[in-house]
């Protein structure tokens, strides 16, 4: 018999992804959004939205899992605080099982991605893995031994605030750090590094879109750099190699099996993540660096969904 389908909910920072799962971990019926500086209610209207209108195209729904870029306590379902959406404080689970009728369960975004990868991805049975998502920011989560890490307080896990530069440029969002991982490596980063080249390079690709009004955000940046040119490709080498410094201190301290590179910026592939194995390589120290395997997720954008589809399949019986 085939278990009843379940819907995974993506929620970043400034795009939601969602979709059913009926079995096995083919993504059905995709849904995609974009928000950005909404209120509360937006962001919960969206969300509910999205959600029915997966329903509307997959009958029997038997649950809803949402992964959202916030703590979450795991006992109360209560989004504690978030730095990307105006989430904190809030009792996440009830209030979305209240709207949708549906058995709702909820966890941090990259907790769940993480899930995926290392029950059905590129980190199937890893003892110890760690996840980074690269999107509007950098999530991150550690697995050990099949578990989801949460720290004393349910926090551990925040690697994309780990400090890679004292004085660097002021952190994203509501954090009060200056030269996060986050604010250095993230896909809003790329965006970022490409502006700055496309100013310096008028004559470049990226300088010709600039001058053409084109926004110049880490997803065109990634576009140009895999139809080679060579502009975009330094700016994903320069934000691969600074990505690398931030996984020197998470090798070191935790001696992973696996590091997997997720979300929208991992589309990049090798343009960043061999830079970043460059400068691992150079100053990890051993043995952790020469066990460390640093791959692309196995699910790309997809794998929170599939991680918070499976998360409500487990949790609700399914």
């Amino acid at each position: 018999m085939s278990p009843q389908p379940v819907i995974g909910v993506d929620a970043g920072g400034t795009k939601l992804l969602a979709g059913a799962l009926t079995d096995g971990t083919e993504v059905h019926q995709r849904v995609y959004r974009r928000w950005g500086g909404g209120d509360r209610e937006e962001v919960l209207t969206t969300m509910v939205e999205a959600v029915d209108e997966v329903r509307t195209a997959v009958p029997g729904v038997g649950a809803v899992g949402f992964g959202i870029p916030s703590l979450v306590d795991a006992d109360s379902g209560v989004s504690v605080s978030s730095v990307h959406l105006p989430l904190a404080e809030l009792p996440f689970r009830d209030l979305m099982r209240d709207r949708l009728g549906l058995p709702v369960f909820v966890d941090n975004d990259v907790n769940l991605a993480a899930l995926a990868e290392q029950r059905a991805g590129v980190a199937r049975g890893a003892r110890v893995m760690v996840m980074l998502t690269l999107g509007t920011g950098i999530g991150g989560a550690i697995v050990i031994d099949g578990g989801v890490f949460r720290g004393a307080d349910g926090a551990a896990g925040e690697l994309g605030h780990m400090t890679v530069d004292l004085n660097g440029p002021p952190c994203q969002g509501n954090c009060p750090n200056r030269g996060c991982l986050e604010v250095m490596a993230s896909g809003s980063a790329i965006g970022r590094e490409g502006e700055r080249v496309a100013r310096e390079m008028p004559s470049s690709e990226l300088g010709r879109a600039l001058a053409q009004g084109v926004p110049i955000t880490g997803e065109l940046v990634t576009d140009l750099a895999l139809g080679g040119d060579l502009g975009a490709q330094e700016v994903l080498a320069l934000v691969g190699e600074r990505l690398g410094a931030g996984l020197v201190g998470i090798i070191n301290a935790l001696n992973p099996d696996v590091v997997v590179i997720g979300g929208g910026a991992s589309r990049a592939g090798d343009l960043l993540l061999e830079p970043a194995r460059g400068v691992v390589a150079e100053r990890a120290l051993r043995p952790s660096r020469d066990t460390v395997q640093i791959v692309q997720a196995a699910f790309g954008e997809e794998a929170g969904v599939v991680g918070a589809a499976l998360f409500a399949r487990d949790e609700g019986g399914g």
